[in-house]
């Protein structure tokens, strides 16, 4: 009986120092796991530091840059649309401070502005395709000839530029005064858009819009913008679509027309009208669409040249 004892209590020993080994070498492990987990961290924290000091030194250079752009830009487009005329379409998301900057270039371009259409959410909603498609062929002037593509975009191009965009040849109307209120009367009245107490045609045409299309149908959204600033740039002397750099993407409408070869052929883009330098491109890209130029500018992969007449980096 002793001996089993001796034996139990033996067996019982050698469990209690295996499982005080196992305690002693978790712990141990713990600390050095611990102790190299601290050491990541700080590190980690080191290079967040350094990437935030980099990426205040250089949103500060961006932020001089773009002082430097904007005291400089009336010099820049100075008499370069002298005795013009431009419309200003918007989208509904385009920010406000961005419209007024660029009326206030343009006047300083010596071009005047002759009115504002803004584009309502219901313009490029898809579920309103068929309806805006109706309501323009209904309002199209007498005389007028649309193109025979069926896309709402397209058309309401065609409707609003034969109203708003004077002849390119001529630099006369394309319409009566009845025609142009009967037509931009109509398309508000439809809830499609919203002009200005004042409007009528320009030279050309500034189509101002903010960033990429979201939500159900953002692509269809995105591709009744482009195709509306590509049909308006044909019915007069140019055109320029312009937005924010994330409207160069796959569902912006910039990122649109720059993926359609027979629109970027013809219509002239700008990713950065945010900013100081990307008005002052704009401005300047008006001129170019005069002389018959088109081009792709701005700070996006998919853009040739920051603004017409200066080379891309790299080049």
């Amino acid at each position: 009986m002793i001996s089993l004892r001796y034996h139990i209590v033996s067996i019982a020993s050698v469990f209690l120092a295996l499982a005080i080994g196992v305690v002693l070498g978790s712990t141990a492990l713990s600390g050095s796991l611990l102790s190299g987990l601290s050491n990541e961290k700080g590190e980690l924290a080191s290079q967040v530091s350094d990437l935030q000091a980099q990426r205040n030194q250089l949103n500060a250079r961006l932020a001089d840059a773009d002082a430097f752009a904007g005291g400089t830009g009336p010099k820049v487009v100075a008499g370069a649309l002298a005795q013009r005329s431009v419309i200003v379409i918007t989208t509904e998301d385009a920010k406000p401070a961005d419209r007024d900057a660029l009326k206030q270039l343009i006047g300083q371009a010596g071009a005047t502005v002759t009115g504002e259409l803004q584009l309502t959410s219901s313009f490029v909603d898809p579920a309103k395709a068929d309806q805006l498609r109706q309501l323009v062929t209904r309002l199209q002037p007498a005389g007028s000839t649309f193109p025979t593509a069926g896309d709402p975009g397209t058309l309401a191009g065609a409707l609003v530029g034969s109203v708003l965009m004077l002849n390119k040849d001529t630099a006369k109307p394309q319409s009566t005064t009845d025609e142009l209120a009967a037509a931009i009367g109509g398309l508000s009245d439809g809830g499609f858009v919203k002009p200005s107490p004042s409007i009528g045609p320009g030279q050309l045409a500034v189509v101002l819009t903010s960033g990429q299309a979201t939500g159900d149908g953002a692509g269809d959204k995105a591709a009744t913008l482009a195709r509306f600033a590509a049909q308006l740039d044909r019915s007069g002397a140019g055109a320029v679509l312009a937005g924010d750099p994330s409207s160069a993407e796959g569902t912006g409408a910039i990122g649109v027309v720059r993926a359609d070869t027979s629109s970027t052929s013809i219509l002239s883009t700008v990713d950065d009208v945010n900013s100081a330098a990307g008005r002052i491109a704009t401005v300047l890209a008006l001129r170019e669409q005069l002389d018959g130029g088109v081009g792709r500018y701005g700070i996006a992969g998919n853009a040739q040249a920051p603004a017409p007449g200066v080379a891309a980096t790299g080049s």
